[in-house]
């Protein structure tokens, strides 16, 4: 895929311009943030609001402030320390089954991504988070929320399911592959709930709107 270059730096300065006067501030984002708290922040993060998650996870993080001590508790314990920010029974189970394996582990993730991706609880987007937090590469944490951005503006997806659209896919390799690529992602992230929102996007505050082909149409 050919991506113009002009319109991706555009879109990235644009982006991080906005980011550093308006972003969003979460502890897991914390320069002081472990490797350990900024994962389990993705795995909750999932189908449940930022803002809910942040008024949940210090409590936790403190409860739990170890892959170690993560692995100590039960499946049931799990779950009822999940009830406040819902799904809680699948997603205990979850991350019991992936607090197993890393105490195993020692805390100690597999160094190639495709075994990270065979360990419980880990699929595409948790892989992702996983090469940006702590391999330090490029890697977008692509959900439902940055795509929307992107397509917004780029233009759409031709398949339903985000991860297996390889023109959506390389479209965000693309955008994050920048020296500041965590800022790139939580800068989309944070643009999607503020300013290009699913519902009543606010277009008439927008720094893109120049070149948004969802504007533009």
């Amino acid at each position: 895929m050919v991506m113009e270059k002009d319109k991706i730096e555009f879109f990235q300065n644009k982006i991080l311009d906005w980011y550093e006067e308006n972003g969003r501030h979460f502890p897991w984002r914390n320069k002081s943030a472990t490797n350990y708290e900024r994962i389990i922040s993705e795995v909750l993060l999932q189908r449940t609001r930022a803002e809910t998650v942040a008024n949940f996870f210090p409590k936790f993080i403190k409860k739990y402030p170890s892959w170690k001590k993560l692995g100590d508790a039960t499946e049931q314990e799990l779950q009822e320390a999940l009830k406040p920010i819902g799904l809680y029974k699948q997603r205990g189970t979850r991350l019991y089954k992936l607090a197993q394996e890393m105490k195993k582990r020692k805390g100690r993730f597999p160094v190639i991504r495709d075994r990270v991706e065979e360990m419980p609880m880990m699929g595409q987007y948790i892989a992702n988070a996983y090469e940006l937090f702590i391999l330090e590469k490029p890697s977008p944490l692509l959900d439902v929320n940055m795509a929307r951005v992107l397509e917004r503006f780029f233009g759409e997806r031709k398949l339903a399911d985000i991860r297996y659209d390889p023109y959506l896919q390389e479209l965000a390799q693309e955008v994050v592959d920048y020296p500041y690529s965590k800022e790139i992602n939580w800068g989309i992230l944070d643009f999607g709930s503020k300013i290009c929102k699913k519902n009543e996007p606010k277009c008439d505050r927008c720094l893109l709107s120049d070149q948004c082909k969802y504007y533009q149409d």
